[in-house]
């Protein structure tokens, strides 16, 4: 167990609860992603920081998830200041829990702290593969940027498409061959962290894979598509199934033939 295991966790826990009571009181659940990227990122530095290993690949890894951390919570923290009303997915959560909601909301949030701490772990595993920086660390500082600036791309066209057709399924660019790219390109980030630190000692590769593997479970099959895509279909019916029938989930794809030839919103 890294030396600042327990505290790093407490941070998340901490961070979470806070952002509990922030969404309770503001009716704003936005806030609470934001909270949970930013708290993950400050995590992993802590574990990183505790790291007995030669500097370089340390340094390294806490650059590219203090950029994901930084770029992540501000926009989630921006676009719910800019916004007027509540994150969907949790506002279903909290029709589905009635009154015992706040107590249920804190719970879950406990969970997601417990979800960003093993990303934290895994970064820190990452960090601590021996050897000197070479060719497998470019391929993941690749990976990485590649991430970074496939979700950036992604977060603006869909806050463009929203300013000019709100109400609609945004099939624009990205959103063209994948209808989560956002979530693509987040999965794609731990990937690149992994490819920095996979090798070595069996525990710490297992450990460092341990990221994109849970990511993508969480996104794909838990709290990321599934949701989203109930409310989706529950607001905008038929456009929406189109999109479906025609566009990747998850993957980047060339799209299917469209049937419909229509343009709408994923608020994805």
């Amino acid at each position: 167990m890294p030396t600042n295991a327990i505290p790093s966790l407490a941070i998340l826990a901490m961070a979470m609860g806070a952002a509990a009571i922030l969404a309770e009181r503001t009716r704003r659940s936005g806030f609470i992603d934001g909270i949970w990227a930013l708290s993950t990122g400050v995590a992993a530095l802590v574990l990183i920081l505790g790291l007995s290993v030669p500097v370089e690949r340390p340094l390294l890894v806490s650059a590219l998830v203090a950029i994901w951390a930084v770029r992540l919570g501000r926009h989630l923290i921006g676009r719910t200041l800019r916004g007027d009303g509540d994150d969907p997915r949790y506002a279903a959560l909290r029709r589905e829990w009635g009154e015992a909601a706040p107590r249920r909301l804190l719970l879950f949030l406990e969970t997601q702290a417990i979800a960003g701490w093993l990303l934290a772990l895994s970064a820190a595993a990452a960090a601590a593969r021996a050897g000197p920086l070479g060719a497998q660390d470019g391929l993941g500082i690749a990976i990485v940027l590649i991430a970074l600036a496939g979700e950036w791309r992604a977060d603006r066209t869909l806050a463009a498409f929203r300013r000019d057709r709100p109400g609609e399924v945004c099939d624009r660019g990205l959103w063209g061959w994948s209808r989560h790219p956002n979530y693509f390109f987040e999965w794609l980030f731990w990937v690149g962290i992994a490819v920095v630190g996979v090798g070595g000692a069996e525990w710490r590769t297992a450990l460092v894979l341990v990221a994109p593997v849970s990511i993508y479970w969480l996104l794909v099959h838990v709290s990321g598509i599934p949701p989203l895509e109930r409310h989706m279909l529950e607001s905008r019916g038929e456009a929406f199934r189109a999109y479906q029938a025609r566009v990747s989930p998850f993957f980047p794809l060339p799209p299917a033939k469209d049937q419909a030839g229509s343009h709408r919103d994923s608020s994805q």
